[in-house]
């Protein structure tokens, strides 16, 4: 197809037809400021950041929606485009809460980068603000309306992302704001607690609830014995909040921060992850061999869970009913563990780091108490973590690498690592089932055909003898078309593995905020992938790549839980799931 030829900034540039202005511009190298923009997802030119002027036209244009054409002039810092900028940014900050040295974003929001860039020192508009809201209600995400700048970005990633739309623009005008229906508290309609809209959100409307001084004060609390354990994702996100870049895995510099903070016991959910899988391919097995409900769907995601039991309710009998794996870890610290070291359970702090905001709504399900005791005490972000570090006045990248804590629950495998990335759960699962059912060593442990950053993954396997199907999805978008045909009965998978966000956990609601200048594809690095490479490359590297071959797995069966499916298994490590109302 013929190219378009243009101008930018005098700059001869090619186009393909059907571009935009700003698409043009990045591809050129020539980056325009946005704000409402994201790629993929939102492209409205509502917020006008991005205008531009065009030789001969009279207005000027939003680069972001504006159509290229061929001989068409464009300048995209003229005096008139970067005065029409700077106006429209004093004109948002003028309605704008400006605590920004004590705002969770402070450094890292688009707007505070876009007003250090147009050289705004005063702002010129004065007047009245807004009526704010503020929502700290929900048990992972708070909502700040004083921070919104009204771009849209978490409206249409909640409804293009996950497919369920529950934030809109309500009231007109002056009085415009973002919210549920009716304005509604998170906590009160059927939000996943995913953080998706998070992610996206350019400033600090939108943030997780703080836990971290929580944390603190059970650290210093001599009557708690504190222990912490850290997903398989963390590794591959942390080190970006102390500039390292995207992918680098930081396992055992994170162990290292974590024993100096003062946690009592440090320990790697991996080893949870593979008991998951004993748990979990054990139910699939026993379904298959006895005629289960199928297809089997893991439930390692608790914003999927969530999405289910709000959307899905007539599908629930075809989640597992295994615990996700840092909630199995809870529950055997808060017995086992507790056994063997002569502790009240009660007297047992067990953090979790995730890099997930639904894990917070997890923890407080009435489902995850034993006898009043909960499972998980508290659950800190991988950006609180990294905020937790440096409150310790910790010098992350100058720390040595140290090993977890190797007692009882060090050993963890490969296949427990690669749960942060969508497909991870299934290969995981297919290494331990395959090989238990046929009873023998697999010829080749990567099962290749689950990994990836596609939305939704296919693959058909021999399993002794059997034609086993399985699919794997994330996001809800995703998953809606799997979840259809299981509804009306036309679903031919075995076993399919659901996560909540696109990528899976590497790109989790409570990960470290990848910039707009990465994600609308200024700078061309894939995230997701980089993060998911991190975890592959590390359970290549483990001497021990398959759950079920875990010695300390092994040694917990037969010195405590027996084997999987147990009485016992079941009453620590299994749950239910129940029908949740759309609106409260």
């Amino acid at each position: 197809m013929t190219k378009i030829n243009l101008k930018i900034n005098n700059i001869p540039v090619q186009a393909e037809p059907g571009s935009t202005i700003l698409e043009a511009a990045r591809e050129a190298g020539i980056q325009i400021p946005t704000l409402c923009y994201l790629k993929d997802v939102n492209k409205t030119g509502a917020c006008r950041v991005c205008t531009v002027e065009i030789k001969g036209a009279k207005s000027l244009g939003a680069s972001c929606v504006y159509p290229v054409s061929e001989g068409m002039e464009v300048f995209t810092n003229s005096q008139r485009a970067l005065e029409a900028r700077k106006h429209t940014v004093e004109l948002i900050l003028s309605n704008h809460c400006d605590d920004c040295l004590s705002c969770i974003r402070n450094q890292n929001c688009e707007l505070q980068k876009l007003a250090q860039q147009l050289g705004i020192r005063k702002v010129r508009y004065e007047g009245e603000k807004t009526s704010p809201t503020f929502d700290e209600v929900a048990p992972g995400i708070v909502r700040d309306t004083s921070k919104c700048v009204l771009c849209g970005r978490c409206i249409e990633t909640c409804k293009k992302v996950q497919g369920l739309g529950i934030l809109s623009f309500i009231n007109r005008g002056f009085n415009t704001k973002v919210a549920p229906v009716f304005d509604r508290s998170l906590n009160d309609v059927n939000c996943m607690q995913c953080g998706q809209c998070v992610n996206a959100c350019p400033v600090g409307a939108l943030y997780e609830k703080e836990d971290i001084h929580w944390v603190i004060e059970a650290l210093n609390d001599p009557e708690q014995h504190v222990i912490v354990q850290t997903a398989p994702a963390v590794r591959a996100a942390l080190g970006e909040e102390f500039g390292l870049p995207i992918g680098t895995r930081v396992t055992g510099k994170m162990a290292a921060a974590l024993r100096r903070i003062g946690f009592d016991r440090v320990y790697d959910t991996n080893y949870a992850a593979d008991l998951t899988i004993m748990e979990e391919g054990h139910e699939f097995i026993e379904r298959v061999q006895n005629h289960g409900v199928l297809p089997m769907i893991t439930s390692c995601s608790p914003g999927w869970i969530r999405y289910c039991e709000f959307e899905y309710p007539d599908l629930l009998d075809h989640l597992s009913s295994c615990k996700s794996p840092h909630m199995m870890f809870g529950a055997i610290l808060k017995s086992y563990y507790a056994q063997t070291h002569n502790l009240d359970p009660r007297k047992i702090t067990v953090v979790s780091i995730m890099p997930c905001t639904a894990k917070k709504a997890e923890v407080v399900r009435p489902e995850m108490r034993k006898d009043g005791v909960a499972d998980v005490d508290v659950v800190l972000t991988t950006r609180e973590l990294g905020r937790l570090i440096k409150m310790y006045g910790i010098n992350f990248e100058n720390l040595p690498d140290e090993d977890f804590d190797q007692d009882m629950f060090g050993q963890y495998s490969g296949a427990g690592v690669i749960f942060g990335a969508s497909g991870g759960v299934m290969e995981a699962a297919l290494r331990t089932v395959k090989e238990t059912l046929e009873n023998k060593p697999l010829e080749s442990l990567d099962f290749t055909v689950v990994r990836g950053m596609e939305g939704v993954k296919t693959a058909e396997l021999e399993v002794a003898g059997m034609k086993v199907k399985v699919a794997v999805a994330s996001s809800m978008s995703c998953a809606k078309p799997l979840l259809d045909e299981i509804r009306v009965g036309t679903s031919p998978y075995h076993f399919i593995e659901i996560m909540g966000c696109p990528g899976g956990c590497i790109n989790g609601g409570g990960q470290p905020i990848i910039s707009a200048t990465i994600r609308n594809g200024f700078k061309p690095i894939d995230w997701k992938k980089e993060r998911a490479k991190a975890l592959y490359d590390e359970d290549a590297m483990q001497s021990v790549r398959k759950s079920h071959e875990n010695p300390q797995i092994i040694a917990l069966y037969e010195e405590f839980l027996k084997e999987p499916g147990s009485h016992l298994a079941h009453e620590l490590l299994h749950t239910t799931y129940s029908k949740k109302e759309r609106f409260k």
